[in-house]
C-alpha cells in the first residue's frame, strides 16, 4: 500500500491495485495533472520494490548478474537489466552505491523473490540480501520546473544535475534526492525518504516552496508514452533489450551476465529481428492490437492513449525491422492507418534516457 494513503484522499485519488499494494492512480483530473507537469510540476508516489544488499561483496556480487557496471561511488547510480538464460528481460532496475551498502529499485511484486533467490547464491561470499520496500517511501517529482521545486525546499544541499546520482539532504526530514533519467521527457527527482517520514515529506513536496499538482499512474502512463519511454511492465518484460534499443541499459564490454551471449549476437549482427516505433493511427488501438504492414501482420501494440498535448491517438509498438512507415492498425472498429512517427511524441524539457536507438 501507499505510504501516504490519507495524503492521496484528501487530494482527491481514487486508486489502483499495482502488484497487490494500492496506489493513485488520479486525482479527478488526469489531463489537467498532465499539463501541469507538462507545464510547471508535479509529484506523484512511485511503486518501487526496494532491496538493500550489504557486505564486503556486494559490488561483484550485483555486478556479475546486471547488464550494466555497478557504481561503487557513494551517490552514484545505473540503470540496469537481469535478463533470462534466452537474453530477455526478466527485470529492470536502478542501482545506487552508498558507503557500504547498494540500494536496489525493482518493479513492484518482484523484490522478495529476487531476494530469496539471491539470498540462495550467497553462501561463498559475503553479501547480505535485505526486502526493505516497506521502510521507504519514493516520490517523484517531474516536469520543466523540477530543479526549482526541488532547490526550494531542499534544505543543507542542492539538487544534483548529473543523471542517477543524489544528494543527502531535510525536507521536514532526512531525504535522498536522486536525479532521474528523464523518464516523462522533463526534469525528474526521486525523493527517498524514510516510511515514517513520508507524510510531511509528501506535503512538502506538494505544497511548500513552488506549488506542484499531485498525479497518479495514468498520467505517468501518458506522459512516458508521450515521451517514447519503453516500461517494464507494457514493453520490456520478456523481450530482448536490442529490440528496444535500450542502449542505456547494456555494457556490452562488460564481464559475464546471464544472457549476455544472446544480446552479444543480436549486436554483432548488426540489427535485432524487431524494433520498437512510434505510430500515430487514426483512431485508438488497444494494447496487443496488430499492427500491418500492406495487409501482411508484422507486430502489434504495446501501449496507447489519447495525448493529453496532441489531443490524439499515439502508440507504441513492435514491429518487424524491415517494415515499412505506412502500417495500419487493428482497431474496434477494422484496421485503421497507423504512419510510424518520430519519438518523442511531445518535446519536453528532456529527453527520456530510454529512447529507442538503433
Amino acid at each position: 500500500m501507499t505510504v501516504v494513503r490519507e495524503r492521496h484522499e484528501d487530494h482527491g485519488a481514487a486508486f489502483r491495485d499495482v502488484a497487490g499494494r494500492a496506489f493513485p492512480e488520479q486525482y479527478g483530473r488526469p489531463e489537467r495533472a498532465h499539463r501541469a507537469v507538462r507545464n510547471v510540476v508535479g509529484v506523484t508516489e512511485h511503486a518501487f520494490d526496494v532491496l538493500v544488499v550489504a557486505g564486503e561483496d556486494r559490488r561483484e556480487f550485483v555486478d556479475d548478474t546486471v547488464t550494466n557496471r555497478v557504481p561503487d561511488a557513494d551517490g552514484e547510480g545505473v540503470y540496469a537489466l537481469l535478463l533470462d538464460s534466452q537474453g530477455r528481460v526478466r527485470l529492470d532496475c536502478y542501482v545506487f552505491a552508498t558507503s557500504d551498502t547498494l540500494l536496489l529499485f525493482l518493479p513492484a511484486g518482484t523484490g522478495e523473490d529476487l531476494a530469496d533467490e539471491w539470498s540462495e547464491r550467497t553462501f561463498v561470499q559475503d553479501v547480505e540480501i535485505e526486502y526493505a520496500t516497506d521502510d521507504f517511501g519514493v516520490f517523484g517529482v517531474h516536469g520543466p520546473n523540477a530543479t526549482e521545486k526541488i532547490a526550494s525546499v531542499l534544505h543543507n544541499a542542492s539538487p544534483s544535475e548529473d543523471p542517477l546520482t543524489f544528494v543527502r539532504g531535510e525536507m521536514e526530514a532526512g531525504v535522498t534526492v536522486i536525479r532521474d533519467d528523464n523518464l516523462a521527457g522533463e526534469e525528474g527527482y526521486l525523493v527517498v525518504c524514510a516510511a515514517e517520514d513520508a507524510d510531511p515529506v509528501f506535503e512538502t513536496l506538494l505544497v511548500r516552496g513552488l506549488n506542484a499538482a499531485p498525479f497518479g499512474r495514468q498520467t505517468w502512463e501518458t506522459l512516458t508514452l508521450e515521451a517514447g519511454t519503453p516500461l517494464y511492465e507494457t514493453e520490456l518484460e520478456g523481450q530482448i533489450p536490442n529490440v528496444l534499443g535500450l542502449r542505456n541499459a547494456v555494457d556490452f564490454e562488460k564481464g559475464c551476465f546471464v544472457g549476455q551471449e544472446v544480446v552479444s549476437k543480436v549486436e554483432n549482427r548488426g540489427q535485432p529481428s524487431s524494433r520498437l516505433v512510434g505510430l500515430a493511427p487514426d483512431a485508438l488501438p488497444e494494447a496487443g492490437a496488430t499492427v500491418s504492414d500492406a495487409g501482411k501482420p508484422i507486430g502489434e501494440v504495446t501501449r496507447a492513449a489519447v495525448s493529453p498535448v496532441l489531443d490524439e491517438p499515439v502508440a507504441l509498438a513492435t514491429v518487424e525491422w524491415e517494415a515499412g512507415d505506412s502500417l495500419a492498425v487493428e482497431t474496434a472498429n477494422g484496421f485503421v492507418d497507423a504512419p510510424v512517427a518520430d519519438l518523442p511524441f511531445v518535446e519536453g524539457s528532456e529527453q527520456s534516457a530510454r529512447l529507442p536507438k538503433y
